[in-house]
Parts: C-alpha cells; structure tokens; sequence
C-alpha cells in the first residue's frame, strides 16, 4: 500500500500544498483501487477530498503538532498498515519509515539568515532536520526542479539516482473564474496601468526589489498581495505601506488574483530563490506578461517566455523591457500541468 500523509489538509494553501491537492486529484483519476492507494486524513483536516480510487482514511487523532504528526502518528499508521508513506510537504516520518518524500526546495539550509526571531529560528532547525532525514532515509526522493535537485545533491551527497523531478501545474486555474470586484474595492488600480507581484510576504519574496523600483520611479504604480508569514516578514513592508505608488492588497482570493493577472500591465516576481515558482506560470495562463528575477530555478522553467530582472539590482526601465520580444508560453503552460505530474508520480509509484 502507499499511503498519503494527509498533514497538507491542515496547512494554509500556498504552493506545497497546492500541489498536493491538484496532484493527487489528478493522480485519483489515472489509477485504479488495484493500485492500492490510500490518504491517511487528520480528524481535524479542514476539509477532505472525494475520491473514485484513492481510498480515505480518516485518523482518529488530529494533528496538534505537525513534527508529532508525522513522526507519530503517520509513522505509526504506516506501520499498522505495511504500506510505504508518501509525504508531500517537505517532512516525514523519522529514519527508514521515511517513505517517498517531497523535498521541494532546502531555503532554510541555503538563507539561514532570513530566519531571524526564536521562532523562526526552531522552524529553520526542524526544516533542516527534515531535509536532512529525507536525504538519508527516503526511498525516494521527489523535488519540482533541475536546480533543487542539483542543491540537494551538493548540500547531502546523495545519489542522482535516487532523486526524481516532478514539477508544479497550473491546470487548477482554469476553473478559478476571475472576480473583478477587486477594482471597485481599489479604485485606484486601473486596468492596464500597474505592475502585479502575488506571494507570502517572505524574505525570499524580495519585496526589497519593489519597494526600491516604486520609489525610483513614483509615475508606476504596483499592487502587492500577500499575507506576512511569522517574523519573515522584511523591513521592506513600512517602506511598500508609505509609499503612494504602491497598493497593499493584503489576503486575495483566486478569483481576485486572476481578476489581477488578467489586468495588470505586467506580473512581476522579483524572488531570489525558488524551488519552482508557480505564480509566473498562473500568470502566463491568463496572458500575463512576467517580469521575473534571473535566479533559483526561476529561468530553467520559465525560458524564453519571461522578461528578466537582477534580483539585486533595480537600475532597469520595466517599460523598455517590456517592449523586448519573448518566445510564446504555449510550450511551457503544455509541459507544466497537474495531469502530467500525476503520470510522473504514478510511474514512480508502480516502480
């Protein structure tokens, strides 16, 4: 049996988890209940999916605590059930129970100094426990990029052989019907007229990069979305809030979100590491010109599609930048989808 640890229905949607959600959906439909597969939910999932071949099953326990979780009571139904654990969100169960295991990105091994308070600093301590388990113990190791796998093969010497890559989609997108009442709860945001930049509002994010821009240039406007994350949130956010070139949108839905990539003059994503960055590829669905920093794993998916800026650096015109062709995204928005990543981890499963 492999067994889904259900920890992502407990966590706030944001990349990891997104993934999780769209690929196991897609994974429920190109396989069969002979194929044996199950997701073992918390009692206190916030909401649990429906599936035709992916068997439920719900835990009497909830999760209080996320490293208790996986090394608990996820390493013990593995146990009972003599099933193979598959762990989506860069954790897993302690040692040789560790199962297939996502590691999606290793940031807090790369930027430990954006873990700042005492908190911050205990997440960053039971990030790299987990990268370090996952390394030495998984059976298989799954990461979304040629560059993480690369940083992970550099930072724990593991086999090549070991690690897959299955990147992220953005095929979940094309249901999300755009929601314009954004526009009427900012009026001062004209269609066409502002820059868009979307994600956590995390040091990795480089809100640094537009609060820098905006105020070199006071004529273009920007909208920033985004919901601080703990104490990783930068200096960089008091400048954004008294700058009167920049809209601080704060949380947005989906539908709000491409409401805004459809409309924007262009999506910008200055964020110096990712381990694959799925906003410019929801941007591109929605015919969205990206500006995105030339770092991380961000021009090994993105190519040719993309306008590129100096992560550091904000001496450019986005206005004469725009204005230099790019390659159709055609090719990228086929490759990067939820169903293909599906088939990759079902070939990795029936292996």
């Amino acid at each position: 049996m492999i067994l889904i640890n259900g920890n992502f229905l407990c966590r706030n949607l944001t990349g990891i988890e997104r993934f999780a959600w769209e690929t196991c959906r897609q994974l429920d439909l190109i396989v069969s209940k002979e194929d044996n597969i199950a997701l073992y939910a918390p009692a206190n999932a916030k909401s649990v999916p429906e599936y035709k071949n992916i068997k439920i099953i719900v835990s009497k326990k909830s999760i209080k605590s996320f490293p208790f979780w996986d090394m608990g009571t996820f390493s013990l139904a593995c146990k009972k059930l003599k099933a193979t654990g598959l762990n989506f969100s860069n954790t897993a169960p302690l040692g040789k129970n560790c199962g297939i295991s996502f590691i999606h990105d290793i940031y807090a091994k790369d930027f430990p100094q954006d873990f700042k308070t005492f908190k911050d600093k205990l997440i960053r301590l039971y990030c790299r426990l987990s990268y370090w388990n996952i390394a030495k113990n998984a059976k298989k190791i799954i990461t979304v990029s040629q560059f993480s796998k690369e940083r992970i093969l550099k930072a724990y010497k593991v086999s090549p052989q070991i690690i897959e890559i299955i990147p992220n989609g953005w095929d979940h997108f094309k249901s999300i019907e755009p929601d314009n009442s954004i526009f009427e709860k900012f009026p001062k945001l004209e269609k066409g007229g502002f820059y868009f930049t979307l994600g956590s509002l995390s040091k990795r994010k480089n809100l640094k990069w537009i609060a820098s821009y905006a105020k070199k240039n006071p004529e273009e406007k920007f909208a920033v979305s985004g919901k601080a994350i703990s104490g990783l949130v930068p200096k960089e956010l008091e400048d954004l809030q008294s700058l009167p070139n920049v809209t601080l949108l704060g949380y947005v839905t989906d539908g709000h979100v491409k409401s805004l990539m459809e409309n924007c003059k262009a999506f910008v994503f200055p964020s110096y590491y990712e381990g694959f960055g799925i906003p410019p590829l929801e941007a591109l669905s929605c015919k969205a010109k990206i500006i995105i920093s030339k770092s991380a794993s961000l021009p090994e998916i993105y190519g040719n599609s993309a306008h590129y800026i100096e992560w550091n650096n904000t001496d450019c015109n986005l206005n004469e930048l725009l204005k230099e062709k790019t390659e159709s995204p055609e090719p990228i928005l086929e490759k990067y989808t939820y169903k293909n990543s599906a088939e990759i981890l079902k070939k990795i499963i029936k292996n």
